[in-house]
């Protein structure tokens, strides 16, 4: 059965003052059992926590992080650099799912920058293919812009066989894409859902203000850059519940709740209100094992 969570992601803050442990029950009793990792450091220390909260506190992890490989310097993780490692995490925390969550800046460079791109996660996917896990795509806005006619989205998908995807419904809407319509395009090779609404806001009173005060500026930035929000799911424009039945559909085994701004709103009760909707529509057995409908 397909499981609904959520993307820690959005807790890094808390993690990092509290610890993992305390999080996590957090979690749980916040009304979720599974999640997915990113932007948590992969420490022994974090993975040991996150591999005894299986036992203590039930919590399933959906899938684990990984960048393909890193400029010189830089921090974190690699499959270029830790690929064993990350097959280890994977199976001490018992899922069999990895996803890169953006790829690399340099690879939209050029066509060649990104076919090479591509050609590298492909590998990387065959490669842990032959470990029983699976290598997921996670795709931004960007994807949707074209070489030669064709989305980086298609381009990928053509080029690299062998690569899974976890779609997120906020970015393909913010591409201009329908959200229903491109997971239903990717049956088949869907393994994980972003669960993540896409608000309109009306622009606050300050910046009428300021616009009458002489400040133009102010106001055409946010008209061109930040009138489009993160929601809670259900208090955006996504109509969840068909877009919800096709990623099922199409053979999603996790869809997990992401946000990645809730503009002032703790993120304890964001999650609630992504909850509390997700129920409404009769998900509720997703979220919790055992609940009712």
């Amino acid at each position: 059965m397909a499981r609904i969570g959520i993307q820690l992601m959005m807790l890094k803050d808390h993690v990092e003052e509290q610890g993992i442990t305390p999080v996590l029950h957090r979690v749980r009793e916040t009304g979720f059992e599974v999640v997915e990792v990113s932007q948590i450091p992969m420490t022994e220390q974090n993975v040991a926590a996150m591999a005894a909260a299986r036992d203590s506190l039930g919590i399933e992890v959906a899938a684990i992080s990984a960048k393909t490989s890193a400029p010189a310097g830089s921090e974190g993780l690699t499959l270029e650099n830790d690929f064993d490692l990350h097959v280890e995490h994977a199976q001490r925390l018992g899922t069999s799912m990895i996803r890169i969550g953006m790829m690399p800046i340099s690879a939209l460079r050029s066509p060649e920058t990104f076919d090479a791109f591509a050609a590298e996660v492909d590998e990387y996917a065959q490669r842990l293919a032959e470990h029983g896990i699976s290598l997921s795509y996670h795709n931004h806005h960007v994807e949707f812009a074209k070489i030669g006619g064709e989305t980086l989205l298609d381009h990928l998908r053509r080029k690299a066989p062998h690569l899974r995807y976890e779609i997120d419904c906020h970015w393909v809407q913010r591409g201009g894409r329908d959200p229903e319509r491109t997971l239903k395009e990717f049956a088949g090779v869907l393994d994980l859902v972003h669960l993540k609404d896409f608000r309109i806001a009306l622009p606050p009173a300050e910046l009428f203000a300021a616009r009458q005060g002489g400040d133009p500026g102010a106001f055409s930035r946010y008209w061109t850059s930040e009138i489009v929000q993160f929601a809670e799911v259900g208090e955006g424009t996504l109509d969840w519940k068909p877009v919800i039945e096709q990623a099922l559909a199409s053979g999603a085994q996790h869809l997990l709740i992401e946000q990645d701004q809730t503009y002032d709103r703790d993120i304890w009760e964001s999650l609630a209100i992504s909850r509390e909707h997700l129920v409404s529509l009769g998900y509720g057995e997703l979220i919790t094992a055992g609940a009712q409908k």
